[in-house]
């Protein structure tokens, strides 16, 4: 079957999917932006308790997630990797620590003889909420706004700039910095939108359903200022074409508002993505049901949609989705960073197993999310995190 696809319809299959998969991560992070609110919502040692277990159970699913989206990345789009992963590595071994802070935390923070204390593992949990959400959104950023690097002739990268991936949040000459930072912002806000919604949905307790209604307010203006001050930015500034014959690269006025208006499907998913988390947080902070809310649903798929969305539109329609700045024509599209037809051909037969997956992840979330956590079960359960 994936035999008789042309070349690049399977490069653009696994764009697609790398895509997909870092949407989900997205919605994902509710664990990491649960993680901040946990001195918020709750007040005092059994409702922090209700909340890291609420999150507990899930963090291992946006782990995996990270990683089957790095290795789908490495295996599919292998320049794209090297030049990202290796250039900018301390951003990336920072967000990779963070996670193992958080692993470390779940595990240990309620053991006995715990000699760092409970409250070291849950400043853990709150760094890792930090890092992870606005150091990954920053790096999604550069999706559009570029970074420094060059590839020669032997397709060996070589970063343009000593402080490996930090000056992309911390080059304050560069307008595209702060782009890059609202995109970061965003993203931990939604976080933290999300995070509240899951709350309101997934615990039966009167005082923590009041402050994360409460908290959904206060984070969702925030979000929606610095995600429609990037997306603005975006659509108004000079986009990274590729001319499809020569396939070289070069600036195009308004390249990815023209990739919006040339791609009518990619449009319509990424403006149903706003419209369903906007009615999300919507319906979440105007019910007046005590719980049981399912704007984390409304606001999630939005959230998956939204991010699909970017991602078609930062590298569909002949762009560069891993730009230069500093040397155009090092930047990496769909068409020069692939592995070979072969591998990709074969990597779309064991993709086939993603809906089967996705399957297992739901029925295992519905599984897990059958009762809702209360506090009798927190004083009841000797396993709890």
């Amino acid at each position: 079957m994936f035999e008789t696809l042309d070349y690049s319809i399977l490069q653009h299959y696994w764009y697609a999917i790398i895509a997909l998969l870092g949407a989900l991560l997205i919605f994902l992070f509710f664990v990491q932006g649960g993680q901040t609110l946990i001195y918020t919502v709750a007040k005092n040692e059994l409702e922090k308790k209700m909340l890291v277990n609420a999150l507990g159970r899930k963090w291992e699913i946006t782990f995996s997630t990270l990683v089957v989206f790095g290795g789908a990345f490495f295996a599919s789009f292998p320049l794209f990797y090297s030049t990202s992963f290796g250039g900018a590595y301390w951003v990336w071994m920072i967000i990779l620590f963070a996670f193992i802070l958080q692993a470390v935390s779940y595990e240990y923070r309620t053991k006995p003889n715990n000699f760092l204390g409970q409250k070291t593992y849950e400043m853990f949990l709150m760094l890792n909420g930090i890092i992870a959400t606005l150091f990954l959104g920053t790096a999604v950023a550069t999706f559009f706004t570029g970074s420094p690097f060059h590839i020669d002739d032997m397709n060996r990268s070589f970063w343009d700039s000593p402080f490996r991936g930090l000056e992309l949040a911390l080059d304050f000459t560069r307008y595209a910095t702060f782009v890059n930072l609202s995109l970061g912002l965003a993203v931990f806000f939604l976080s933290r939108v999300l995070a509240n919604l899951y709350f309101m949905n997934s615990i039966d307790h009167e005082g923590i359903i009041y402050r994360a209604r409460k908290s959904l307010f206060n984070n969702a203006i925030p979000f929606l200022v610095f995600f429609l001050f990037f997306v603005g930015n975006i659509l108004m500034m000079d986009g990274y074409a590729v001319n499809p014959d020569t396939k070289e690269v070069f600036m195009e006025p308004y390249k990815y508002l023209h990739n919006l208006l040339q791609m009518p499907l990619v449009m319509i998913i990424f403006l149903l993505g706003v419209v369903l988390v906007l009615l999300g947080i919507i319906r979440a902070y105007f019910t007046t049901k005590k719980c049981g809310s399912k704007g984390i649903w409304y606001t999630g798929i939005g959230t998956v949609l939204t991010v699909f969305g970017l991602f078609l539109v930062a590298g569909f329609n002949n762009t560069a989705y891993y730009p230069s700045f500093t040397d155009l024509q090092s930047s990496i599209t769909i068409f020069n960073s692939s592995s070979s037809e072969y591998t990709l051909t074969v990597m779309s037969y064991v993709s086939l197993m993603i809906p089967i997956v996705l399957a297992y992840i739901i029925y295992t979330w519905r599984a897990m999310n059958k009762k809702k956590i209360d506090a009798d079960e927190m004083k009841n359960d000797s396993h709890a995190y």
